[in-house]
């Protein structure tokens, strides 16, 4: 096997990209969960998201939640936008991570943000000079980086002419989104050979959704390549709404459990990330899709 990284970058991404695709979730309880993530050593947050209430009401209350967080020391915050008003919102509520989506496929980001794709590259151009005057950093995410529910396959090439895009207009980093898990092990090999063929400095994350069973499974592949950052939900909370009946990103507990038994360390308390993501199985009130939280680690012996 490739040698793989000695540890792994985390961001958990459950108090964003899961709540916002549940059912409403009190101010409250956002912040509790948001809280009990902090304890449990992941590093990154993904706190809230700066969108018009309009278009996600899940979020209507990030400014709230965020000013009623107590952070933790050590613990990095994030806020995603989806243009220059968010991100004005976002260095207004004092954060200095900021993360901005734009589509690889054309046709999804229409229907998500109702703007072409090079008219959100503009966008984020602007966005781009305002977070770096204000002193804070930006990293790009390109969505729908393996498929499109739309359009179906997206051409790698397509992928990189986006990526290089936001490159060249000073993004502090790169995400590949995985919007409805339609990535494969050997398309996450293609992808993320090709974006380091032609970006060799680019600082690289990768977002799987479990939508169809592969998400841990690609995430090991791109470890074979060296990719040491990746996003999470606690319990697998979310899903897609353009993937009816689709499972949420991958489990963070689940990629602990896996990474820390090949020897890749991630700084985080399995037990207390399991006992998170049955705090916000009860915060959203279903059955998350998470299998460490039904069974436990490997480890955890019968009494």
């Amino acid at each position: 096997m490739t040698d793989l990284p000695e540890r792994l970058s985390l961001r958990e991404v459950g108090p964003r990209d899961g709540l916002q695709n549940e059912e409403p979730v009190p101010t409250a309880g956002k912040v509790a969960l948001i809280e009990s993530l902090s304890r449990t050593g992941v590093g990154r947050i993904e706190a809230v998201s700066f969108v018009h209430p309009r278009a996600i009401p899940q979020m209507a209350d990030a400014a709230e939640v965020w000013a009623a967080v107590t952070p933790t020391p050590g613990v990095r915050y994030s806020a995603l936008v989806p243009n220059l008003k968010g991100a004005q919102r976002a260095l207004s509520a004092g954060f200095s991570e900021i993360e901005v989506v734009v589509s690889a496929s054309d046709t999804h980001n229409r229907r998500n943000l109702n703007r072409s794709t090079e008219e959100s590259l503009d966008d984020i151009a602007a966005i781009l000079a305002l977070v770096h005057d204000q002193g804070a950093t930006c990293q790009v995410i390109v969505s729908t980086a393996w498929g499109c529910p739309f359009e179906g396959d997206v051409p790698v090439s397509r992928v990189l002419s986006v990526a290089g895009r936001a490159l060249r207009d000073g993004a502090d980093g790169l995400s590949y989104g995985d919007t409805t898990g339609m990535a494969t092990p050997s398309r996450v090999t293609a992808l993320v050979g090709e974006t380091r063929s032609a970006y060799p400095d680019a600082a690289l994350n990768l977002h799987f959704h479990n939508t169809r069973g592969s998400g841990l499974a690609n995430v090991l592949a791109a470890l074979q390549l060296g990719v040491s950052d990746f996003d999470a939900s606690v319990g697998g909370l979310g899903g897609c709404p353009y993937a009816p009946g689709a499972t949420g990103n991958i489990a963070t507990e689940e990629l602990v459990h896996m990474v820390e038994d090949m020897g890749v360390s991630t700084g985080v308390d399995l037990e207390a990330m399991i006992a998170v993501a049955a705090q916000a199985e009860v915060l959203v009130g279903r059955t998350l899709p998470s299998q460490v939280l039904r069974a436990g680690p490997r480890t955890r012996t019968v009494t």
